[in-house]
């Protein structure tokens, strides 16, 4: 947005402000406070603040959330705003907790790109990376709520009624090996749109993949990265679950697999740095009915390899192609042959 010469460009902060009193038309001296940008996710930035305001002689204050597009998203194209919002609009009907959506923006004139605005619910989202995290979890494993309300919380995400919630638009798989193959596909458009020259090991890996592809004819909605980071947490329970980018209609084991891997866990046998083992198979399958099956888990966990190696092709290619000047994505390049070299090792090299 450029400015006229002798005048100042508005902040982004008196225009978020601005954008509100046109959706609350009765709220009288609104203004923003609080308002602070995090510095957590890689593709869309993430601003916190509380809206507050008059309205027929009542005080409103409101935790508010607003995620914009910066345009050079780590999953490029697979990440939308505007799918975010229509997911977390239907799950507002289901019992899985999750922030409630207001407004989404695709026009880039009001803000310079596309946005969404939503609740900003209690809680903290401590990293399970940090000595801090970790020391977090651990406590909280010790205390035992937390491990409970992670595992429950992942079995009311695929035991919802998601055909009832409007979430069909999100695209159901076939049964057979329809599913896995999507997720083939989806991982290998982003690795060619990141311009990284061949590797023979993930060509040989998506071979493997693409003939083992697994059948599956139970279809949940599926988060795709559901860990300790991507949770909030309040009161030792989890207050909402986040980062709704990679979510899809198919295989629940897709998400077991990811609680499952060593790669979400640092220091620790337990499960995304916070649950036991045998207790997450049994609370799980209680409360779902599913029985994990431990060698679907272990194909998806070889999916996942490919689709780490997609995240930090994508990741250091855009900074390559400078749309990005983002530090931490110039050092996933480091990532990609060490999370080859664990898939070599697992295809039996």
């Amino acid at each position: 947005m450029s400015a006229t010469p002798g005048t100042q460009t508005p902040s982004l902060e008196s225009r978020i402000a601005a954008y509100l009193r046109g959706k609350l038309p009765q709220a009288e001296g609104l203004r923003l406070s609080g308002v602070e940008r995090i510095a957590v996710g890689w593709s869309h930035e993430t601003w916190l603040f509380d809206a507050e305001w008059q309205e027929a002689g009542q005080a409103h204050r409101q935790g508010m959330c607003l995620r914009r597009d910066p345009g050079n998203a780590l999953l490029r194209h697979l990440s939308d705003l505007g799918e975010q919002f229509r997911v977390l609009k239907a799950l507002e009907s289901t019992p899985l907790t999750a922030p409630k959506v207001w407004w989404y923006e695709s026009d880039p004139a009001i803000l310079d790109a596309p946005f969404l605005v939503m609740e900003k619910v209690p809680g903290s989202c401590p990293s399970p990376w940090g000595r801090e995290g970790r020391a977090f979890y651990q406590a909280a494993a010790e205390r035992g709520v937390l491990p409970r309300s992670f595992t429950q919380t992942l079995a009311t995400l695929h035991t919802l009624d998601w055909r009832a919630a409007g979430l069909e638009f999100l695209g159901v798989p076939a049964a057979g090996p329809d599913f896995a193959r999507r997720e083939i596909a989806k991982w290998r458009e982003l690795i060619a749109l990141s311009g990284h020259p061949p590797e023979p090991v993930l060509t040989d890996l998506i071979g493997w993949l693409e003939a083992n592809a697994p059948s599956s004819s139970r279809v949940t909605l599926v988060h795709g990265a559901y860990r300790t980071g991507n949770l909030l947490i309040h009161e030792d329970r989890i207050s909402a679950v986040l980062d709704w980018e990679l979510q899809v209609l198919g295989d629940p084991m897709y998400d077991v697999a990811y609680v499952l891997s060593d790669l979400n866990r640092e220091g620790t046998e337990l499960l995304s740095n916070l649950v036991d083992r045998d207790a997450f198979y049994r609370e799980y399958e209680a409360a779902t009915g599913f029985t994990i099956d431990d060698e679907i888990c272990r194909y998806y966990n070889a999916l996942y390899a490919m689709r780490s190696v997609a995240f930090w092709m994508s990741a250091s290619g855009l900074y390559a192609e400078g749309r990005s000047n983002d530090i931490r994505l110039a050092r996933t390049r480091w990532s990609v042959p060490v999370v080859l070299d664990r898939a070599a090792r697992e295809l039996g090299y």
